[in-house]
């Protein structure tokens, strides 16, 4: 009891630091919203995550992640580019990852099960020296 009385403000500390790494798990769900470049590309080669770009189509020709479909965010209710399987991972792109958050939200609430934002968006992916395709 003694040990409490005198070190009380560690203590503390140690509730506090631990609330902190909880709070994103308690308030998403369990599941983290945005995920970096190095995971997007894990779940691109290990769970066969699809990308999905969601910068309207002029944006979308200057310069877009390799392998990614282009599906606008004004058009992604009901959109034919989005993958039947609801199962399947999805990572959603935008330029800087305001926009693709907003598309999670829409994608999770038309059913998707494993939607993450790509945190950073295409400048984050360019960041990270990862392939860039150009449209025609």
């Amino acid at each position: 009891m003694q040990f409490i009385v005198e070190n009380w403000i560690l203590i503390l500390a140690a509730f506090v630091s631990g609330g902190m790494l909880v709070w994103p798990m308690v308030t998403k769900g369990g599941m983290g919203v945005s995920v970096s470049t190095a995971d997007a590309v894990r779940m691109i080669n290990h769970e066969k995550a699809v990308l999905i770009d969601v910068r309207d189509p002029a944006e979308f020709a200057t310069g877009h992640v390799a392998g990614a479909r282009n599906v606008p965010l004004s058009t992604l209710d009901g959109a034919k580019g989005l993958p039947t399987n609801k199962a399947v991972p999805v990572v959603v792109v935008c330029a800087s990852g305001a926009r693709s958050t907003r598309a999670v939200g829409q994608l999770r609430k038309a059913g998707y099960e494993k939607v993450f934002s790509l945190a950073g968006g295409t400048a984050a992916w360019r960041e990270a020296s990862l392939p860039i395709e150009k449209s025609a």
